[in-house]
């Protein structure tokens, strides 16, 4: 497959069309933001670490039978993805405090939390991303009652396999944001990227932050930081 004309551009990616109408390819970029893109900035390598670490997740979800849009890594910034149409949500799980959930509950950053809790935003960039719950997904025609049923079902269990399978790499997943698509078929799947942009990832041990966190709070060391889940991960 190669790319043609550009679909898309994002925070993060650019999507290109190939020569195939049910197939993409997305690149990744180095271009970091944060708070909705009022702060930007560049992450040295960050388009190669999440590929590569989305990919290899969305593999090890594969085999655990949950469907995703990955097809096949071509290089270490490039993917083909099949096509899908993004349900306009974005959907988050939370096994500890952190982030907004901290400001917004009064929790203590690093409390975990009895149950993982499970969130919805409406992915509208002029609204800030408004948090919303089943009934204004419903209203608001998002998704049908039985695809949310589905996507709530896939991110619990991702939760599950993601969170059993870092513990081997002495990473704690302390929340993380996901994506889902529809095949034409109107079959929902993973999309998007499984990375340190999306998760949350800190050291068991030491507690240190793995992942964006570092270029949103200006505590420096983000390169390291992406290339250490890299090196965990992959080697």
């Amino acid at each position: 497959m190669t790319k043609k004309e550009l679909a898309y551009e994002g925070k993060a990616k650019k999507v290109f069309r190939t020569e195939d109408e049910n197939r993409f390819i997305v690149s990744y970029k180095d271009d970091a933001t944060a708070f909705n893109g009022a702060k930007k900035g560049t992450i040295r390598g960050k388009g190669v670490v999440n590929n590569r670490v989305t990919n290899h997740l969305m593999r090890l979800l594969e085999s655990k039978g949950i469907p995703t849009h990955f097809v096949e890594q071509l290089s270490d910034t490039d993917t083909l993805v099949k096509k899908v149409s993004i349900i306009p949500l974005e959907v988050v799980v939370r096994n500890i405090a952190a982030g907004s959930l901290v400001s917004r509950l009064g929790l203590a950053e690093g409390a975990k939390l009895a149950v993982p809790v499970l969130e919805y935003s409406y992915k509208n960039d002029a609204l800030n991303d408004p948090l919303v719950n089943d009934y204004h997904i419903a209203a608001l025609r998002l998704a049908t009652p039985e695809e949310l049923k589905i996507i709530a079902g896939y991110a619990l269990r991702i939760n599950d396999i993601l969170s059993a399978y870092l513990k081997d790499a002495h990473i704690t997943l302390i929340d993380f944001k996901l994506e889902f698509g529809k095949l034409p078929d109107g079959a929902v799947v993973l999309a998007d990227e499984i990375s340190p942009d999306t998760c949350r990832f800190w050291d068991d041990r030491s507690g240190e932050k793995l992942d964006k966190d570092r270029f949103r709070g200006d505590l420096g060391g983000a390169e390291d930081a992406y290339g250490e889940v890299l090196k965990r991960l992959l080697g």
